[in-house]
């Protein structure tokens, strides 16, 4: 099992900036894709940023230019950051891992609200 541990997120005006984080523990051996999910009220879970070791870092259309995501091997963590954030941003944020025998895991989420 590999467990994600979410920090950061909360409240912030149209415009601003905010950090997210994602510590993953346990079984995080062979986890080859880390990254970001939100999902907005009556929306469907969707993709924001996935990180594949090796690879080059994948957006949503609607993040490019605007969100950074990164990982920290040594620390087995992914984060976040966003800038120029829309209301439209405004949704509960999932930390996700894909592990090569195992599968998927999810983070608890954590709320992220722009105000306009």
């Amino acid at each position: 099992q590999v467990q994600l541990v979410e920090s950061g997120g909360g409240l912030v005006q149209a415009g601003g900036s905010m950090r997210l984080s994602c510590a993953a523990s346990g079984n995080i051996f062979s986890i080859n894709t880390m990254g970001w999910y939100r999902q907005a009220p009556g929306n469907q879970r969707e993709l924001v940023a996935t990180f594949t070791t090796g690879g080059t870092p994948n957006y949503a259309d609607s993040v490019k230019g605007r969100f950074t995501i990164s990982r920290d091997y040594p620390k087995n963590s992914v984060y976040l950051q966003m800038n120029s954030l829309k209301p439209a941003d405004t949704a509960v944020y999932y930390c996700y891992a894909r592990h090569v025998v195992v599968g998927s895991f999810w983070g608890q989420g954590t709320q992220v609200t722009v105000s306009s």
